[in-house]
């Protein structure tokens, strides 16, 4: 997808990741909708995608509130028309500790905002890019999805594992409609974030999140735009055989977009049961 007068639409664009989201896409030519709850720190990231004579607006929301969700897609239809790129990016990690131990409530937070907030977007963007046929889903993968158990952050590892598989069905969903529109799913790798720094902010959180602390000490995280520069490298290189496909951080794509065949023929880059031979 080349993003040259394109609409973007980023959730959890107040920091971070998605901050960095919405200026790498600004510099890619698209006009970038940033949504997030902070409405300050969402000012914040258009005043510097401003500021680099890039186009943006914010757009206050709350990905688990289903009529917030609504105003942004009609926030962003009524300035610009359509939608051509949705990045769910919006998430949570406050439920840290053994699962027989931690408070229910937080833990089922964690799991609404990381994986209903993106059906919630996907459920309310998706008829437009349908009707169109034209467009892509980003959904953000993180510790559990594709990278394996996450002991200490269950609701995040389970919201993140089935976000990956959440995506594999919209991509099977998709193709049988017969629609061009393509999902997929990225994980950026572990990122020093307020979200990363917030899980282990006490000698508690510490203990069950020792991998955490150990990338924070050792400063071996993923800059934050780092991210954002190898989403537009899966941009590039995207086509209907990656559709559902979640990506790691260290991805190939030169060599993905060289094995799409092989990809597809043998169902890689998906969740898979592994069986006894």
């Amino acid at each position: 997808m080349d993003l040259k007068g394109k609409v973007a639409v980023v959730t959890g664009a107040s920091a971070g990741v998605g901050r960095e989201l919405a200026r790498e896409f600004s510099r890619n030519g698209a006009r970038v909708v940033c949504a997030a709850r902070r409405e300050e720190k969402l000012k914040e990231t258009v005043d510097i995608i401003t500021g680099e004579s890039g186009e943006a607006i914010y757009v206050p929301a709350d990905v688990t509130d289903r009529n917030q969700v609504a105003n942004l897609f009609e926030e962003t239809i009524r300035r610009y028309g359509q939608v051509d790129l949705l990045f769910n990016n919006a998430g949570s990690l406050k439920t840290v500790g053994a699962s027989w131990e931690v408070d229910i409530d937080t833990w089922w937070n964690d799991i609404t905002v990381d994986l209903l907030g993106a059906f919630i977007c996907c459920r309310t963007f998706l008829p437009h890019m349908v009707e169109r046929d034209y467009g892509v889903v980003i959904n953000m993968d993180g510790g559990g999805g594709t990278t394996g158990p996450f002991g200490g952050g269950s609701a995040y590892g389970s919201s993140k594992a089935a976000i990956v598989r959440f995506t594999e069905s919209l991509g099977v969903e998709l193709e049988r409609a017969g629609s061009s529109v393509m999902a997929v799913c990225i994980n950026p790798g572990f990122v020093r974030s307020e979200l990363s720094e917030g899980s282990v902010d006490t000698p508690y959180k510490a203990h069950w999140l020792q991998e955490v602390v150990g990338h924070l000490e050792k400063n071996d995280g993923v800059p934050a735009d780092r991210c954002a520069q190898t989403t537009m490298k899966l941009l590039k290189v995207l086509a209907p055989e990656l559709n559902g496909r979640a990506f790691k951080n260290g991805t190939d794509y030169d060599r993905v977009s060289r094995e799409l065949d092989h990809i597809k023929k043998e169902n890689l880059l998906v969740l898979k049961y592994i069986q006894l031979d």
